[in-house]
């Protein structure tokens, strides 16, 4: 993982108070102390002030992560960050952070601390104190010092309490001085003279080993768990009875801690949704406490094993049409082309779809389903998605059903076909797909009043190099007309990391109206928004994705590659699909401004900047390729940007060069 640096600065000249003393120096100098039983960090994945996410053992390849307690306020912390900011330029392949567990604090006023004073590193907020209670932190401006190759607590104290008396640079310094030589760390504590932290819970421990597994556990997972852990489910393991709960304990503990389970990744802290699967905070505190006291059975029935929870075939009941998509034969090995079958539609009449869920025949082996309406069957046999026109549903992991908010629908028209765009992963073994798609219609003589319409913020020219930790990249959607959204379905492949949807209003002033702080490829599904979010003509539905090209991501195929636009999962994408309804369209008058909107989409995927202008610094691949030569004449006010009204100009132009582009192979 890639950190912010600050201008180089020699390490001794920071630390030291008389003398200057390199790291290479302190290593050379400190003795070989004898080997000490050390405590082992946990896995944890915290979110710093700017939304994004840290998780420890994704840090395995740095020399060090350094933790140190913070707290708003706090002289100590204060002190303590200046130094940190400092060390960073000395030990630059180390991982520096503050930790904040004060529960007083938050994650807007800890953002406003580090703004004001100027801090160099990220702040981790630690709101639930489970990591700062597993760490044993006790006083603000504490350090923590894990060694990423044993994830062993190597030193533990003040981060430069002891500079005036020894001259040396410190404790701290030396410990990472240490690692850097991989070689045993002198001094593994010393004390810090902060303030105390409360952490409430460690005085609990007895009301913890009270937890009732009947009375409390077994309703949190069966209201948060069992509905993917049963019988039938696409969990790895059924929630059965307490035998197998306890069994699997250190890893459900894991996987809370590290935000991976429940699989639901938009930020607590910004919006609201339906169908909100994950924990409150109350229920992960209570999940780990209980676990970590030894997850006790206590007294009462196993209900669990008494209930027998199987999996429904369809979740949302007896649907009113099922589709079978036609069956594949996936081959155990070796890259799958997007497969494009389509089922004939057996409607006689027009219906309005109310929801659908499709069921993947092989999930180790369907990545993803998109559908479309066609008119007619494809003559080719090929149900392109050129040709298409209402969804009757998609699928990707995780995100297996779609339903419509109250009095809107989408108008599925009599016969045609509907047309599947299938990605198919190979996973070791040969498997027939035979995936299906359950319809639910508004009941006959029934119909909603409103029109749901679909879209999506795409940029198809990304460009990651290779070997880098952070790429960022940004894309929009602007809407011509008042619309009404609904949700927002973010997807990336391998290397994405991180994701938002920001709305940014005519007048200037946006509202982050969603965010993945980590985002995860295994588990992908649209969030709901629980009041639909009004957009005024004018607006830009920003999108920004984060990837981890680099060995760090423990999911990357190749971190030496140059990373572009494909439909592979070793390729990249950047897609934010959309649902919504345009402000002033209802069934009676439908009135549908998508072309409009697809007007501005080029200039959205390129324009960096948002200022809904292209620059030449902005072009890139065969845009840029057909774009640069004409460039000057393109701009026809000479502002140094090709605005919308200028790019539609330019097409005649870039027709030629697109020809010559294809016929050359060009990307």
């Amino acid at each position: 993982m890639k950190f912010r640096l600050l201008p180089a600065t020699a390490i001794g000249l920071v630390l030291a108070v008389t003398a200057a003393v390199t790291w290479q120096q302190l290593a050379a100098a400190a003795p070989e102390p004898p080997p000490v039983q050390q405590a082992k960090a946990d896995n944890f994945l915290l979110i710093d002030q700017t939304g994004f996410a840290h998780e420890l053992y994704r840090m395995k390849d740095l020399t060090a992560v350094v933790l140190v307690a913070q707290q708003n306020g706090d002289a100590a912390s204060r002190k303590a960050a200046k130094t940190l900011s400092l060390l960073q330029s000395g030990f630059p392949h180390a991982a520096f952070f503050m930790l904040n567990s004060n529960l007083a604090d938050n994650r807007p006023s800890i953002a406003a601390e580090i703004k004001a004073q100027g801090f160099g590193v990220p702040v981790l907020d630690d709101d639930l104190q489970l990591v700062g209670e597993a760490l044993d932190i006790a006083e603000t401006g504490e350090a923590v010092v894990i060694d990423p190759k044993t994830w062993r607590i190597v030193y533990r104290g003040a981060v430069d309490e002891t500079l005036a008396e020894r001259k040396s640079g410190g404790y701290l310094a030396e410990a990472l001085a240490a690692l850097t030589t991989s070689r045993p760390v002198a001094v593994a504590s010393t004390p810090q003279k902060g303030v105390k932290i409360s952490f409430p819970e460690r005085a609990k421990t007895a009301q913890h080993a009270a937890i009732s597994y009947t009375n409390t556990i077994v309703p949190i997972l069966e209201s948060k768990c069992v509905d993917c852990h049963q019988a039938g489910g696409i969990g790895p393991f059924p929630m059965s009875s307490y035998e197998i709960v306890k069994g699997y304990s250190p890893m459900i503990r894991e996987v809370i801690r590290t935000d991976r389970m429940p699989p639901w990744h938009a930020d607590p802290a910004i919006g609201k949704f339906d169908h909100d699967k994950s924990l409150t905070p109350d229920e992960v505190k209570t999940l780990v406490h209980w676990i970590e006291a030894g997850s006790p059975r206590g007294a009462g029935e196993d209900k669990l094993a008494e209930a027998r929870h199987v999996a429904p075939d369809w979740p949302l009941g007896k649907p009113d049409l099922v589709l079978d998509i036609p069956a594949y034969t996936l081959p155990a090995s070796g890259v799958v082309d997007y497969q494009y079958p389509y089922s004939n539609n057996p409607l006689t009449e027009g219906r309005w779809l109310k929801a659908s869920t499709i069921k993947p025949g092989s999930r180790q082996g369907v990545h993803h389903v998109l559908t479309g309406y066609m008119d007619k069957p494809p003559a080719d046999g090929r149900a392109a998605t050129g040709s298409w026109g209402a969804s009757v549903g998609g699928y990707a992991v995780g995100s297996e059903s779609i339903r419509m908010p109250t009095d809107v629908g989408t108008f599925i028209p009599p016969g045609g076909a509907i047309g599947f765009q299938m990605h198919y992963t190979s996973f070791g073994k040969e498997v027939t797909d035979k995936s299906q798609v359950a319809l639910y219609f508004y009941k006959d003589g029934e119909k909603p009043s409103m029109m749901m319409r679909q879209s999506v913020v795409i940029d198809s020219t990304i460009e990651i190099p290779p070997n880098t930790a952070l790429h960022k990249e940004v894309a929009y959607l602007k809407f011509p007309k008042d619309a009404v959204l609904y949700s927002a379905f973010p997807h990336a492949h391998y290397r994405g990391i991180y994701t938002d949807v920001v709305l940014h209003y005519p007048d200037g002033t946006t509202k982050t109206l969603m965010s993945t702080p980590r985002y995860d490829f295994n588990w992908q599904r649209e969030y709901e928004f629980t009041e639909p979010v009004k957009i005024p003509a004018g607006s830009k539905l920003v999108s920004t994705y984060v990837f981890d090209n680099s060995k760090g991501n423990p999911a990357n195929p190749n971190p030496e590659e140059r990373v572009l636009w494909g439909e592979q999962s070793f390729q990249e994408m950047l897609y934010t699909a959309v649902r919504f309804r345009w402000a002033d369209e209802t069934v009676e008058h439908p009135t549908n401004y998508d072309q409009l909107m697809s007007q501005n989409r080029v200039i959205g995927m390129m324009d960096d900047n948002l200022d809904e202008r292209l620059q030449k610094s902005e072009l890139r691949g065969r845009f840029a390729e057909m774009l640069t030569p004409a460039f000057d004449k393109v701009d026809a006010n000479h502002d140094g940007g090709i605005d919308l009204g200028e790019f539609g100009a330019a097409r005649d132009l870039m027709r030629p060069a697109a020809a010559s582009s294809a016929a050359s192979g060009s990307r």
